[in-house]
């Protein structure tokens, strides 16, 4: 029985997508008219409580298909089993949300199926609350049809007054007394609880014929072939055994043989018909473009999942697009390394790139080359100017075979690769150049020297490869964040979005070149890191100060080098030029002794952040740490206390060290980035720069961190803030109050400058005052 219980006990025989379709229309069609409905509802041992909770729960769905409201559609409901009772009228709940609850509240009664009884009940009271018979009365049967008594003549009288009829079976059902109780023809009115959106369906494609309104356009009732089952329990014969039987000599004793018999539950069928509303989908018609797959939300409603590189509107249009000119060379390895399924993955990816992103007018000119022992050219740069052809040519590529020369064929391409190049033509066209490397094997010669001859030659690299490939793609292109990895043969094409981006910032500057922005850098300079270590790092810091305009009005840099103690190099205001930075930054001592990162950031929270030291309000405000990772254990708070104050923390580790402890500090991963050696650090350094652009774009609270001096409180405003000062004066409370001045508050506009006496105070001119 436990397995039988699982199957379902009334089925349709249509495909899954004609179900579906049922069920869909089932959760959308309503009954809008004047009706009243009367549910009877089996609450006998027979159905158990657990059914009968089931059945309250299809009588509030099956609400949802009725328009319930005083003049349209009333419900009421009456609980039987020994006994009927009146669980309320029709005229006492006149919304649907009212008699949903009321259902929910309805208590399990429990006794004997007197179906009969319920239905004299009925007869003789009549619909209590109803409306007279001058509106249409349906009676909505909900049991498992094992009536104590016969019900077919009390049914018979039933549909004399005019009264319809549905036979709704609830756990398993007795289908022949249930078709007995159900209106003619029985096939449209008896129906099955355990799917709610079919028999929701089921009632409104029967209604619709006699008392609601017509079917939504384009929608129709078909008939299907269905199976209705239920679980019965029959005698069988298990055989004969021995038996002894009585004699009448009293020492006598007669053996025999006797028949025995046992109770099995089995499954009973019974073919039906199964009238169920159709209404068109919504994805019938094939909106979704671009190999996009509709999915139906109802009947009027549907959305597309598009491919990678599409879904520009909700029908899967072009969402990738390379509106910028350029020459686009890809370098297809097609050595025996790659493997024939690796090289026809490479060219169906190519091609879905190509066509999300290459429009009717696109200014890219794309050529393709593969390589292996040799380099050829196959399709030149700028060759088609449509996709079509385009599309075409890649489809006639072949796999070669052969060894993997990656740093000749990186060689070749930029001697033959652009027509643009003084080999093929006295006149360059200026656009940039880009090569995009699809390989997944290891290269036999030196990739590293060819890369930056590529990369001297004014060409951007790009690299695509599997996870492995990580270390070697990102030799050829020299920097991290214009390799592109991925982890198994579906995510390829999930990293064309990331390919378009990176091909589209070819011409965009680096660096924060037009935003405000306070940068702070804390260089680890202890006995942990080294000498020649520390010089890298002060390298990175200079060659990253390049990527920023450095002025009062634009990017203001401080520097603080640390080991026990924290020192500072220079203030944010220190300098206003580029070359007076980078000057500063090569005269940076070595320190030596034990590190300690917390003392540096609590250093700058307290001493160099700050309005006095040439922090600007509204402007915002980054940390980059550049350590090893040792001394770091007490930094968690200090940075916590930087945070709060708006100021963002960035850590770039180099080596080994605790990752928890580090997430501490810089807050969260976003913030935190590894690196393997120092050597490393100039591939990482775009990476950064772009995660500082980011930050400086975000909303920044003109308080914080707080830029009144001497314990003044900083009152925000709209678009401004004022300083609240105690005993001082002046817009930032650094004025001592003189000759009895009471203390006053100046309001500030974000981005207002106060002029600086030689003494390094704000002042405002008073001479009016005076």
């Amino acid at each position: 029985p436990t397995v039988l219980l699982a199957l379902g006990i009334q089925e349709i025989h249509a495909d899954q997508e004609m179900i579906d379709k049922i069920s869909a229309a089932g959760q959308l069609m309503r009954c809008s008219t004047s009706l009243d409905v009367l549910f009877l509802l089996d609450g006998s041992y027979s159905i158990g409580k657990g059914s009968f909770e089931r059945s309250k729960h299809f009588a509030g769905k099956l609400c949802d298909a009725l328009d319930i409201h005083p003049d349209r559609v009333r419900v009421g409901m009456i609980q039987f089993s020994s006994t009927p009772h009146l669980e309320f009228p029709l005229d006492l709940y006149l919304t649907k949300q009212e008699v949903k609850e009321r259902i929910k509240r309805i208590v399990f009664r429990g006794g004997s199926t007197e179906t009969g009884r319920a239905l004299k009940y009925i007869l003789r009271k009549g619909f209590s609350g109803g409306r007279n018979s001058s509106v249409p009365e349906v009676l909505i049967i909900i049991s498992d049809g094992k009536s104590q008594g016969s019900t077919s003549m009390l049914a018979m009288q039933m549909k004399e007054r005019h009264i319809l009829v549905f036979a709704v079976g609830i756990r398993f059902p007795r289908w022949e007394e249930l078709h007995v109780l159900a209106s003619e023809p029985t096939e449209q009115h008896v129906l099955f609880a355990g799917d709610v959106d079919d028999a929701a369906n089921g009632l409104y494609s029967t209604l619709t014929r006699s008392v609601c309104s017509t079917t939504a356009p384009g929608c129709k009732v078909e008939s299907h072939p269905c199976e209705r089952r239920t679980l019965e329990t029959v005698k069988e014969l298990a055989g004969n055994y021995m038996c002894w039987k009585g004699s009448k000599q009293p020492n006598a004793v007669q053996a025999s043989l006797c028949p025995f018999y046992r109770w099995k539950r089995v499954l009973i069928k019974y073919p039906a018909r199964c009238f169920r509303t159709i209404c068109p989908d919504p994805c019938d018609s094939q909106p979704c473009q671009n190999g996009g797959t509709c999915v139906s939300e109802g009947l009027d409603k549907y959305h597309c999942l598009c491919l990678v590189g599409y879904g520009g509107d909700i029908h899967c249009a072009l969402k990738l697009s390379l509106g910028c000119s350029m020459d686009l060379l890809f370098l297809m390895d097609s050595s025996a390394g790659v493997t024939l399924e690796g090289f026809l993955r490479y060219k169906a990816f190519l091609k879905r790139f190509l066509r999300a992103v290459m429009g009717q007018d696109s200014p890219v000119n794309v050529g393709v080359a593969q390589y292996d022992d040799n380099v050829r050219i196959p399709i030149e740069v700028g060759q088609h100017k449509d996709a079509f052809s385009l599309m075409k040519s890649i489809d006639a590529l072949n796999f070669s075979g052969g060894g993997t020369l990656t740093g000749r064929a990186l060689q070749y391409v930029v001697q033959h690769g652009f027509r643009s190049t003084p080999v093929f033509t006295d006149v360059k066209d200026n656009l940039p150049r880009v090569v995009v490397l699809l390989s997944d094997s290891k290269s036999q010669d030196p990739v590293a020297e060819a890369a930056k001859y590529v990369r001297d030659q004014d060409l951007f690299l790009i690299g695509v490869g599997s996870t492995f490939m990580r270390a070697e793609l990102t030799k050829v292109t020299g920097n991290p964040k214009q390799t592109i990895v991925y982890s198994d043969p579906q995510d390829l094409f999930n990293r064309i979005p990331e390919l378009q981006r990176r091909i589209c910032t070819v011409n965009n500057p680096e660096g924060c070149q037009a935003q405000s922005l306070d940068l702070a850098f804390a260089v680890d300079a202890s006995a942990g890191v080294g000498l020649e270590n520390f010089l890298q790092l002060r390298d990175f810091v200079r060659s990253s100060c390049l990527h920023f305009s450095i002025n009062g009005d634009v990017t203001q840099i401080a520097l603080v080098i640390y080991s026990s103690t924290a020192h500072t190099v220079f203030n944010l205001d220190t300098h206003t030029s580029n070359s007076a930075v980078l000057q500063a930054i090569d005269q940076v001592p070595f320190l030596g002794d034990s590190a300690s990162a917390g003392n540096a950031l609590l250093h700058i929270c307290g001493d160099v952040m700050t309005v006095q030291k040439g922090a600007r309000p509204g402007v915002s405000k980054v940390v980059v740490v550049l350590t090893n990772g040792g001394g770091m254990e007490d930094a968690a708070a200090p940075a916590q206390q930087l945070r709060h104050n708006g100021i963002l923390v960035f850590v770039l580790v180099i080596g080994e060290a605790q990752r928890d402890m580090l997430l501490r500090v810089a807050g969260s991963p976003d913030y935190l980035v590894h690196i393997s050696s120092y050597e490393d650090l100039q591939y990482y350094q775009d990476l950064v720069i772009e995660r500082i652009c980011e930050e400086s774009k975000s909303p920044v609270n003109l308080c914080k961190p707080n830029p009144c001096m001497n314990q003044g409180v900083c009152i925000l405003g709209p678009g401004s803030y004022r300083c609240e000062c105690h005993g001082w004066e002046g817009p930032h409370c650094e004025s001592r109050v003189l000759w009895g001045d009471s203390p006053r508050s100046l309001v500030l506009p974000p981005q207002s400058h106060v002029q600086r006496s030689p003494s390094g105070l704000q002042h405002f001119s008073r001479a009016a005052q005076h």
